[in-house]
């Protein structure tokens, strides 16, 4: 339902004439579940959207009473087509009725929720249905953010995001989102259900800042990792990157390592790092021993980047190894390579030397300066055996 839509509806309901929406359930049809962010369009494009429900509230005036064709639509599911090769279905939109959709997944992954913005259960809420979460409309004024990573904590789950939209400006928070939830064995919803998110909020309500304010720019975290203070206790740190610029030209002017710190419910700067040095920056981590060390893996997509797991290594920038196959020292962009005597290229950990990313390595393949078969990262599509050139993601 557009804002037009919607006000109208308002509008309608205070004078006593709105009617009740007709509920329209899209459920994957493998497994029954309702599947959220399926576009459901009218012939002159309408649109609504499934919540995390997989439910969308229709109540369009002037098409109420009749039958309506809805297109369906959503990145990794599939609505059968019909004779014309319309992917979609005519439904009667009776007030107060209900019909049911089911799509097939051709994703391997199931959708399951939102956890975070605005309007997460909106149209079940519309429809008088129960939501699992406390707070299934809006909660800590969050309309949506960007890029989470998360860790398990002295017993919670700790979530941080970037930049964060809030409902009375275009502008909101860019100085890291933070917020907890319960494990399941504490109270907890199970990851099946939904998430409750307790936020760090300011006075106002909206979130507050996590890093530290007096930076000018955006202050955004990645890395973040749970390391053993020694004690039984638990220490918990992130990378950050102090940006400036806009319109898509964003420039780092500081980065390093920050540490949360318990009384203030903030991270603190604890070191920083060298801008022309190699940087494990955008990753996930994951905690792996080799050789009786216990490492930091950073995963950008994949572990090419790690540290001994110890918080004065984290701190030291000379402690961090890439797994790359220039030599040791170099950059990129000085694309000097360690051949063995026979020409073969030599992928090792080493310090103080650049790791090259999927898309990098996709392009030295392209130049002709490395041959695709010299790359451990070869990642194909199982059914075209086309390349795939892994982005973003993390390593379990």
């Amino acid at each position: 339902m557009s804002l037009l839509h919607w006000t109208a509806w308002v509008l309608l309901a205070a004078a006593g004439q709105a009617e009740e929406p007709f509920a329209i359930e899209v459920v994957d049809a493998e497994t029954g579940r309702g599947v959220p962010l399926v576009e459901l369009k009218t012939v002159h494009d309408a649109r609504l959207v499934t919540d995390s429900a997989g439910v969308a509230a229709f109540s369009e005036p002037g098409l109420m009473g009749q039958k309506v064709f809805f297109y369906v639509f959503s990145h990794g599911y599939e609505f059968p087509a019909d004779g014309f090769g319309f992917r979609g279905k005519a439904l009667e939109a009776v007030p107060g009725g209900r019909a049911r959709l089911e799509i097939r997944r051709v994703n391997a992954a199931r959708r399951l929720y939102r956890v975070t913005g605005g309007g997460i259960y909106r149209d079940s809420i519309l429809l008088g249905r129960e939501a699992p979460i406390r707070q299934p409309l809006l909660n800590a004024q969050v309309l949506g953010s960007d890029s989470v990573c998360s860790a398990v904590y002295r017993g919670k789950i700790y979530w941080f995001w970037g930049d964060t939209n809030r409902p009375r400006y275009p502008l909101g928070n860019f100085k890291t989102t933070g917020a907890t939830s319960a494990l399941p064995a504490d109270g907890g919803l199970d990851s099946d259900v939904g998430v409750d998110l307790d936020y760090f909020t300011a006075p106002d309500g909206f979130v507050r800042k996590m890093i530290a304010a007096e930076d000018p720019g955006p202050t955004w975290i990645s890395g973040l990792v749970v390391l053993s203070d020694g004690a039984g206790g638990e220490r918990m740190f992130a990378h950050y990157a102090n940006i400036k610029g806009g319109a898509n030209r964003f420039e780092t002017y500081e980065r390093g390592l920050v540490e949360f710190d318990d009384s203030e419910n903030k991270f603190q700067k604890a070191a920083k790092f060298p801008l022309d040095g190699p940087f494990p920056g955008g990753a996930h981590t994951l905690l792996h021993s080799e050789n009786g060390t216990q490492y930091v893996y950073y995963c950008d997509p994949y572990p090419q980047v790690r540290v001994p797991a110890e918080p004065d290594k984290l701190a030291d920038l000379a402690a961090y190894e890439a797994y790359t196959p220039l030599a040791a020292g170099s950059r990129l962009d000085q694309q000097k390579f360690d051949r063995g005597a026979d020409g073969s290229l030599r992928w090792a950990w080493k310090a103080d030397t650049d790791p090259i990313a999927p898309q990098e390595q996709a392009k030295l393949v392209r130049q002709g300066t490395i041959r695709e078969g010299e790359s451990p990262w070869r990642l194909r599509d199982a059914t075209s055996g086309k390349p795939v050139i892994a982005h973003r993601g993390s390593v379990a």
